[in-house]
């Protein structure tokens, strides 16, 4: 079974520590930096895992997910969503556009990963 995590998100310092973490535990990782990006890199490497930001430029993460369901071989990838979104609703809003869970930012470093892997398949 492959390690490897997507991360779709645009900002630099939030990609480069998530992939720092991830990377330190042995996933190896996938990087996008836009909606439409994602999308493609998820069909072509078939990641155990999509983290996915929600305000992304072009498209948001709410379309990003739904696209992804779209896609029969990418229905069972888990989606974690990984946004500052934290209003009320945001969280239902993301999983009805298909997303399995949710992490908000800022990401704690020490309980990261262990988020992260209670929703990677067993």
């Amino acid at each position: 079974m492959s390690k490897s995590l997507l991360i779709i998100e645009d900002n630099a310092q939030n990609l480069y520590m998530m992939r720092f973490l991830l990377e330190k535990k042995g996933f190896s990782v996938i990087e996008a930096v836009t909606g439409p990006e994602g999308i493609d890199k998820a069909l072509r490497h078939r990641p155990l895992a999509i983290l996915l930001d929600i305000q992304l430029p072009e498209i948001d993460g709410y379309t990003v997910a739904k696209e992804l369901k779209k896609h029969d071989e990418l229905k069972s990838i888990p989606i974690i969503a990984v946004t500052s979104y934290a209003m009320a609703g945001d969280r239902e809003q993301i999983l009805a556009a298909g997303a399995t869970g949710y992490i908000e930012k800022p990401i704690n470093p020490e309980t990261f990963v262990e988020e992260i892997i209670q929703y990677l398949p067993k």
